[in-house]
């Protein structure tokens, strides 16, 4: 259960506060839906907070039997224009059932891709990569009293090279893989890692540019897998897949900021895809 405790409540708009100060909105696509999507935040207290990459029916159910009343996830829940809430969608039902039991719903998304220490830092830090930095820096900006670069992907080094196959052993079990899609690319050895969660495809010539012997993401596509045998092997290992340890990164940002409130990790199984 998500349980506060008796002393030291915060209130919700801190717990939001201090994820803006690590990923500012500003700094999310023009595409996107970030921020607090559902709930009066400004004087509802914590509960409890539980930890999500997408928003579906039977997270916002977990939510409330665990006694949380707000909900954080890095997919928004209302990522397209909702037009009616007649429990018609999946995500219409989700929005009804979370306004129903008073749970504030925040989305932290391209903002916390692209942050400084953000989603594409975490899965450099799970495969042990040194000397990270951005694969496309973008514009700077300030978090508390310093400034930051934000920027897309990352590439970075590891310790040792490694073979082929025995880097893509150690990227099936870092990120829990029954299987990879490859190209049929044929590097001698893996030492300059390049990599971005979701779906980053559209940073491979960047990748490239810059050396890397192999690029991982989420996503690349059928007629993207083209093209780059000579160049760059390519690994995909499913969106999903790619950011699950963005669940870590959040709860890291809101236990510093709220360590008095409850923080749980949702075990409902959101992601759509199964492999059999």
């Amino acid at each position: 259960m998500c349980k506060p405790h008796i002393s030291d409540i915060m209130k919700i708009k801190d717990i939001l506060g201090a994820l803006e100060e690590f990923a500012p909105l500003a700094l999310q696509d023009g595409y996107d839906n970030a921020g607090l999507q559902i709930g009066l935040a400004e004087d509802a207290e914590a509960t409890g907070v539980l930890l999500s990459l997408d928003v579906t029916e039977d997270v916002v159910n977990e939510a409330v039997l665990r006694g949380c009343n707000l909900i954080i996830s890095h997919h928004p829940l209302m990522f397209h224009p909702v037009k009616s809430f007649a429990g018609k969608t999946h995500v219409e039902r989700a929005i009804l059932k979370a306004i129903k039991n008073d749970i504030a719903v925040y989305a932290a998304h391209t903002n916390l891709d692209v942050a400084y220490g953000g989603v594409n830092f975490k899965m450099a830090e799970k495969l042990g990569l040194q000397k990270v930095e951005f694969l496309s820096g973008r514009e700077n900006y300030t978090s508390g009293d310093k400034t930051f670069t934000a920027g897309e992907g990352i590439i970075a080094t590891l310790p040792e090279a490694l073979s082929k196959k025995e880097f893509m052993e150690q990227v099936k079990e870092v990120f829990r893989l029954k299987s990879l899609r490859v190209n049929n690319a044929s590097p001698k050895s893996i030492k300059r890692v390049a990599l971005c969660g979701g779906n980053g495809a559209f940073l491979i010539p960047q990748a490239i540019e810059k050396g890397a012997d192999v690029f991982i993401t989420g996503e690349i596509g059928y007629h993207r897998f083209f093209g780059y045998e000579k160049d760059i092997l390519l690994l995909e290992i499913g969106h999903y897949e790619s950011e699950q340890y963005t669940i870590e990164l959040l709860r890291d940002i809101v236990t510093k900021a709220a360590p008095s409130v409850h923080v749980c990790k949702a075990e409902t199984n959101i992601n759509p895809i199964i492999y059999l």
